[in-house]
């Protein structure tokens, strides 16, 4: 038996999906322009983050080594129990320096985090900075998630006055670099997982993009993110 739908029923109905529809799209701003606000930030914040790095007295060797460096991943703000109670985890930006030119490109944004790893003296939040030595380092930061230690070797870099870049353990892919209230490399990252996040890349640059959109065929770019590649640019060159 067929059932017809009356005008006024089918009035009835289409005014339903219209009002479910302007319910979701308004939640659906909302959250995207969030996810840009809290991308901008972080890009400042990693700016900070850099700049505080490279006027700690102690950091002469982060400075040097930042110099050889082929990418750097900057998390401003790493939380002990930020993904779930024992773990701890953060975001973070990451830039690469073009091999040709010389130029410093992105960023790209990412998660950081892992149950089997934790701050080590104490601290609730650390500023941590790893630098790609190696190409491998770089072309770990493509995939959309990877284990430090397990995909990517990773060593703490050296921290003090009077220590020398040369005692890093170079044959390491990345080096890790963090401050804690006032204490240094006092996190310990093997095991750690970073992947992607795709929603702030997304909100950042108005598009859904992949990190070989940002890095390898440079499609997208954000002036927002100039402050932080000249802090970049004029860390590598003095």
């Amino acid at each position: 038996m067929n059932t017809k739908i009356r005008p006024s029923g089918f009035v009835s109905i289409l005014v339903t999906m219209l009002l479910s529809a302007a319910m979701v799209i308004p939640l659906a701003v909302p959250a995207a322009a969030d996810d840009k606000e809290q991308a901008t930030q972080l890009v400042e914040k990693a700016k900070f983050t850099l700049e505080n790095m490279m006027n700690d007295d102690k950091m002469d060797p982060f400075r040097d080594l930042l110099k050889k460096a082929k990418g750097v991943f900057i998390a401003p703000q790493l939380l002990k129990g930020a993904f779930i109670v024992g773990a701890s985890g953060g975001s973070g930006v990451f830039l690469t320096r073009d091999e040709k030119t010389g130029e410093w490109i992105g960023p790209a944004f990412y998660t950081i985090g892992g149950a089997s790893f934790g701050l080590q003296i104490g601290g609730e939040a650390s500023e941590v900075i790893l630098l790609a030595m190696t190409d491998r380092g770089v072309t770990s930061m493509l995939s959309s998630s990877f284990k430090l230690g397990a995909d990517v070797g990773i060593a703490a870099g050296p921290v003090g006055m009077g220590v020398s870049a040369a005692t890093a353990n170079l044959s390491a892919d990345i080096l890790s670099f963090s401050r804690s209230k006032g204490l240094y490399g006092g996190i310990s990252l093997d095991g750690a997982v970073v992947a992607i996040r795709r929603d702030w890349n997304e909100a950042y640059y108005g598009k859904e993009v992949t990190p070989e959109d940002i890095f390898v065929r440079r499609d997208v770019t954000n002036r927002q993110a100039m402050g932080l590649i000249e802090a970049v640019e004029k860390a590598v060159c003095c």
